[in-house]
């Protein structure tokens, strides 16, 4: 099979297209570079520069290289963007993702994995999170990661189309120090920015009703992010017309705020610091951990990485970009 990256370039995109690469899939990168980076795709992979937008030229990609299934990792990921820019977020994740589907249906080719979001559940009052747990978005971003997921639902219906919607929890870490995550917008990097700043880093809220009073989350390594994919497209080879899954990457262990930081600085030699504790953020769910079982009994996939593996190549990538 022939295999469209969308948003190849980027992240969480270059580490699917190696593993994909690794497991002996002919890939296709497809990203606009917004945030993604050309130097990320590796030799010998070709790059389509463009918008999910352009049907036109999606469709041109998907005949030209002979595609045969689409990973759609490409959209705007921001939670708090999303709340200044809905109609941004809608148009390029939702408008972008149906886009896509038409191109797809326009030219034959009838496998997709789609990347979610944990953030399609909101704020579950629940110890751990299963696929079949209401969702109720707090944000744009949310929203339209879980209209994307009935918009492919409803084209596997009506289509015949296979696929698999995969709702990422807590990402970090990186394969190799240059493929770490350029942003600071999760846990990891805003404690290697405050430190990096001669500054505290932050805890927001300690008195959540948890075992140490700050919040629960559920880290996977961006790794095992990839290797769900692989997974996900390879159990789309053989899938029946119409098939629609959806499911949790996750490692089902929950882990608080506070044991982050300070493995964190541990990790980075700043064990004498001591973290600021401040106010709540607006929307902070005290748990958000994710029941991982339904992916081990479709995919047969297990994450295999570890908080320290997570944070260590993270720390790693820093530097490797911070000097």
């Amino acid at each position: 099979m022939s295999w469209l990256i969308t948003g190849g370039a980027g992240y969480i995109g270059s580490h699917v297209v190696r593993a994909m690469t690794a497991g002996g899939e002919s890939v296709v990168v497809y990203d606009d570079l917004s945030t993604g980076s050309a130097d990320r795709v590796p030799a010998g992979v070709p790059l389509v520069v463009g918008s999910v937008l352009d049907q036109e030229l999606l469709e041109n990609t998907l005949r030209e290289h002979g595609v045969t299934g689409v990973v759609h990792i490409a959209a705007k990921k921001q939670v708090g963007e999303s709340v200044e820019r809905p109609l941004h977020y809608y148009r390029e994740n939702v408008t972008g993702l149906q886009t896509l589907l038409a191109a797809m249906t326009a030219t034959g080719v009838e496998r997709i994995v789609f990347s979610s979001s944990a953030a399609v559940y909101g704020m579950p009052d629940v110890d751990l999170v299963t696929e079949d747990t209401p969702c109720a978005p707090m944000s744009p971003y949310g929203e339209t990661k879980l209209v994307g997921e009935w918009l492919i639902a409803a084209a596997a219906r009506a289509h015949g189309l296979r696929a698999v919607s995969l709702r990422y929890f807590n990402v970090a870490g990186a394969a190799a120090p240059e493929l770490s995550d350029e942003g600071v917008f999760n846990l990891i990097p805003m404690v290697f920015e405050r430190l990096e700043a001669s500054e505290a880093p932050r805890i927001f809220g300690d008195d959540y009703a948890t075992e140490d009073g700050t919040c629960v989350r559920d880290y996977i390594h961006v790794q095992d992010i990839a290797s769900a994919h692989q997974a996900a497209a390879v159990r789309l080879r053989e899938a029946a017309e119409g098939t629609s899954l959806v499911l949790n990457i996750g490692r089902g262990e929950g882990s608080s705020v506070r044991e982050m930081v300070d493995r964190i600085l541990k990790t980075t030699g700043n064990e004498d610091v001591t973290p600021e504790v401040t106010e709540r953020r607006a929307g902070d769910p005290a748990r958000v951990v994710a029941a991982a079982d339904r992916i081990h009994a479709e995919l047969g996939w297990t994450a295999r990485h570890g908080l320290d593996e997570m944070i260590d190549s993270a720390w790693q990538g820093w530097r490797h970009r911070h000097g």
